[in-house]
């Protein structure tokens, strides 16, 4: 048994100084590590400038992770390299004399257009940049995918008009 004025019961009693002698003693250190003294007030350039998420950090709106697409793209300059290493597992589709890439399945949403491209290939690609669609068109190939059928489907509309106001 410690002695009387030793217990933790004497700690914090009396008038101003709480027990601790002299006024500012164990004014910083609290008992357990509890609440820090002043970091709302004579301490707090010291919680800016050393602990700057010592109330929590930033707080806000996060957007659900369903919402947040990761976009995997693939440069138009690697697609000779995937058609060589597809024609050696012999996983190669073709269509019309031309190799076809589906590359949805193979888990690129977008075609960009770094590098050249020497083969004739079909792509099927849910985006592409223009200058990606131009290159694969110049080596001979083709592309298929949304932004390309919405303009394959736009220009037969639009044939379709002029044949019917001819019609009339």
């Amino acid at each position: 048994m410690s002695p009387h004025k030793l217990r933790k019961t004497r700690k914090r009693r009396g008038f101003r100084t709480v027990g601790w002698g002299q006024v500012g003693q164990h004014r910083k250190h609290s008992q357990k590590g509890g609440r820090k003294v002043g970091r709302h007030k004579h301490l707090w350039s010291t919680v800016i400038r050393y602990e700057p998420d010592y109330f929590g950090g930033k707080k806000g709106f996060t957007s659900p992770r369903a919402l947040k697409q990761k976009i995997n793209v693939i440069n138009v300059g690697e697609l000779d390299e995937l058609v060589d290493k597809l024609a050696s597992a012999k996983q190669l589709e073709t269509k019309e004399e031309k190799a076809f890439l589906d590359l949805e399945k193979l888990g690129y949403n977008k075609l960009l257009a770094s590098g050249k491209i020497t083969k004739p290939l079909i792509v099927k690609v849910a985006a592409h940049s223009k200058n990606a669609a131009k290159k694969v068109e110049e080596a001979g190939g083709q592309i298929l995918g949304a932004a390309r059928q919405e303009e394959e489907f736009e220009k037969s509309e639009a044939v379709e008009t002029e044949e019917t106001s001819a019609k009339s």
